[in-house]
């Protein structure tokens, strides 16, 4: 009778100990996981540091600050002139006139 007793009470801690270990096992590969998508991160960190001190040191020469302001302001040298290219709307407005040629527009075109 006491060796049931001690089987029943040795099989219920093996059971035990493989649900804790297959647990372990799951919680383990999460942290796989969570690890390589913060390497992930690390990775692109490293290379938006990179970039963002490439641009600083850009900034740091006179050159640099010249081109950026240039760029955003739409700031000119002496004696350099600015061209703005602009579309006209005239010829848009005309375009999608004559693009309206369906069954609907033959109507409202008959009826002008």
């Amino acid at each position: 009778m006491q060796s049931k007793i001690f089987l029943m009470f040795f099989g219920v801690i093996i059971l035990f100990f493989f649900f804790n270990m297959f647990s372990f096992l799951a919680k383990m590969e999460e942290t796989r996981k969570n690890m390589e998508i913060a390497e992930a991160k690390v990775a692109e960190l490293k290379k938006s540091k990179e970039k963002f001190s490439l641009e600083i040191d850009k900034l740091n020469t006179e050159k640099g600050v010249e081109e950026v302001i240039r760029e955003n302001y739409s700031v000119a040298k002496e004696g350099e002139n600015i061209i703005i290219i602009t579309e006209d709307k005239s010829t848009t407005e005309m375009e999608t006139g004559q693009d309206s040629s369906g069954f609907l527009s033959f109507f409202k075109n008959w009826f002008k």
